[in-house]
């Protein structure tokens, strides 16, 4: 049955699985820095929430979507924090990307206080999010899973239980993110590529769609990207994260590959081209930039 949750962090991913439950006829607190997001969402039923702890109250359930660690912290345990306002035996659940040891780092405290914590990591785009066919990677006690199955089940049908330890969620994103990142940079190299050698960049995409060089990032990012669409849906800032935090969980456990590391240099000269705010599919634009860069 349907009950009240709190969201924080309501911009692309976040705003689309608040709008998604609202649908679904859950109660939704929403809290965002940005006004304009959390007035979207009150139009369509959700109430605002002035702060972190004022989204928590009378919630079964609290789903932080912020960028990073920092932010998680603030807006769990911070001065007008979360955790110190949800009721006993809530739930968290964790859906931003970020270091593995920082989800059992917040898993321990949140534990600490009575609260349930639920390793999510998502994937999959806002579109995706709304229409709850986004992964969702699960890390948690089976309890709490039980507990917060219905929701987790709204916000997905393709739930993957990654295991019981927090951080295990946050480690399979990991992957998937750090091959993603690979994926567009490889995709956005060689229509780059194309273009260079004068071929119709639809047609040869199409192409790539049906052949063995297909992916699903390659297709979406470089369709917006060859009709010129840069409009942030996960900004170049986002993956340039995803795959540093990649490699740093990579060399602690003492694996290096060769692939990662060029494409993690790819998003860093992106930012440095002052890329790091438009659509990942940017990279695109980098890369077929006829003028001298870095590393070219």
């Amino acid at each position: 049955m349907a009950g009240t949750v709190g969201c924080i962090g309501v911009g692309n991913m976040g705003g689309a699985m608040a709008a998604r439950l609202l649908e679904c006829g859950w109660q939704v607190q929403a809290c965002d820095l940005v006004a304009a997001r959390v007035d979207a969402l009150v139009a369509q039923g959700a109430r605002s929430a002035a702060t972190p702890a004022d989204a928590a109250r009378d919630a079964q359930a609290l789903i932080v979507c912020v960028v990073d660690a920092a932010q998680v912290d603030e807006v769990l345990f911070g001065a007008q924090g979360a955790a110190g306002a949800l009721p006993a035996g809530a739930a968290v659940l964790l859906c931003p990307t970020i270091a593995p040891q920082d989800v059992e780092r917040f898993a321990a405290r949140l534990a600490a206080q009575g609260l349930a914590a639920i390793d999510a990591p998502m994937s999959g785009g806002p579109a995706r999010a709304r229409d709850g066919s986004m992964s969702l990677m699960v890390a948690c006690s089976d309890a709490a899973f039980g507990e917060q199955r219905a929701l987790i089940e709204t916000l997905s049908h393709k739930v993957f239980r990654v295991g019981p330890r927090p951080g295990d969620g946050g480690r399979t994103k990991l992957v998937n993110n750090l091959l993603a990142g690979i994926n567009l940079a490889g995709a956005a190299e060689v229509m780059a590529l194309a273009q260079r050698l004068g071929l119709d960049l639809d047609r040869t995409l199409d192409v790539i769609e049906q052949s063995s060089g297909q992916s699903w990032i390659g297709s979406d990012r470089l369709r917006r990207a060859i009709a010129g669409d840069y409009a942030p849906r996960a900004h170049v800032s986002l993956l340039h994260k995803d795959t540093r935090l990649a490699l740093e969980a990579a060399r602690a456990a003492g694996f290096e590959g060769p692939l990662g590391p060029a494409a993690h240099a790819v998003f860093e000269r992106a930012v440095q081209a002052g890329l790091r705010d438009l659509d990942d599919a940017a990279l695109f634009q980098l890369l077929s930039d006829p003028r001298p860069t870095m590393g070219r």
